[in-house]
């Protein structure tokens, strides 16, 4: 039997954005551990603002687990937080997400990467040049050589840990790079998210480097961050129809408020109507139409209205885990029949 590094992640109890936590312990296994062989383990919640110091004890409870190239025989466990009689816990948001194994999910994670308190390739006082030719760049000038580094990296890691990355690119200012990850059944996308998000983040800790999720750090004619949600479920890709469609978007309008609720913090910020985006206070949909809430690809309307969608408000700092819910619960509104 070989020792195994058993790296347990969860999401602490801090509010409007979670941070991720995580902590070790060794546990001798004859080879890769599966999930059902993890053991559940505990924390102290008074350290992550999820119990009183009164009654402190919270339990992990594994739900995705991921090989950990960084180590000898480590391993990622993915968890979500219970209180000590099982139950899920007040800031456990995958729990409440609807078990739909043919609901897919595919989440385009935007975020910089600051140093010294200002994004990579800004100067130590103003700004960049103005945004247009980073985008998907190439060259010192619009990337640097930091960024890819990290960038290159992470991407690495993560395909070595079997994440389901469908590709990276610079964004639209210097030091904002994306990626994008897809998961079939309701929940693993966002456990995969998660995972990603730990692992950018634990990888910038030797350059010096911070990860800036907020969805505008910089003030200005910046584009800022988001976390474009693509979804679809079985009855939307293979039945669809544009009455179905128009329901569906009826529905969404009618839910707004509790979508943006939900959408990542200071969303009005980035929400401005400018930059591809739609005003916070509205909803709109539109074919190949990056400036609404909803964007239909041309595919999904040729297709007799199925396939995937994209909504668009999602923030960079938005709990993918508490998306997810929001959106299957709206599509779960609308009549089959």
């Amino acid at each position: 039997m070989a020792k195994y590094k058993l790296e347990y992640i969860w999401l602490d109890g801090y509010t409007p954005v979670p941070n991720l936590r995580s902590k070790t312990q060794i546990k001798e296994f004859d080879s890769f551990p599966k999930l059902e062989e993890l053991p559940m383990w505990g924390f102290d919640g008074s350290s992550t603002r999820q119990a009183p110091g009164g009654s402190s004890d919270c339990m992990l409870k594994p739900v995705a687990v991921f090989p950990d190239s960084t180590r000898s025989n480590g391993v990622l466990v993915m968890c979500e937080v219970l209180l000590p009689d099982g139950s899920p816990h007040p800031s456990n948001t995958r729990a409440t997400i609807l078990d739909d194994p043919d609901a897919w999910f595919g989440f385009e994670q935007e975020y910089f990467l600051f140093h010294d308190g200002r994004p990579l390739g800004f100067p130590e006082k103003g700004y960049a040049a103005p945004q247009g030719e980073y985008y998907c760049g190439v060259g010192y000038k619009n990337v640097g050589d930091m960024a890819r580094t990290i960038v290159e990296e992470h991407l690495d890691l993560c395909l070595e840990a079997g994440i389901n990355h469908e590709g990276i690119n610079a964004e639209v200012a210097t030091g904002q790079w994306e990626f994008q990850i897809f998961g079939k059944g309701s929940k693993s996308a966002a456990d995969q998210v998660w995972a990603a998000r730990y692992i950018l983040v634990r990888l910038c800790e030797k350059y010096g480097i911070d990860v800036e999720f907020h969805c505008k750090p910089i003030k200005g004619d910046w584009n800022g961050s988001g976390m474009h949600a693509n979804f679809s479920t079985k009855h939307l890709r293979e039945v669809g129809g544009k009455e179905y469609f128009e329901q569906l978007m009826a529905k969404f309008a009618e839910n707004m408020e509790e979508h943006i609720a939900v959408y990542g913090p200071d969303n009005h910020m980035r929400l401005t109507g400018l930059h591809e985006t739609q005003s916070i206070d509205k909803f709109t949909y539109g074919v190949a139409d990056r400036g609404s809430s909803i964007r239909i690809p041309h595919a999904f309307v040729n297709n007799g209205y199925k396939g995937y969608l994209e909504d668009r408000r999602p923030n960079s700092q938005g709990d993918p885990y508490a998306i997810a819910s929001r959106i299957l619960k709206t599509i779960s509104e609308v009549p089959l029949s």
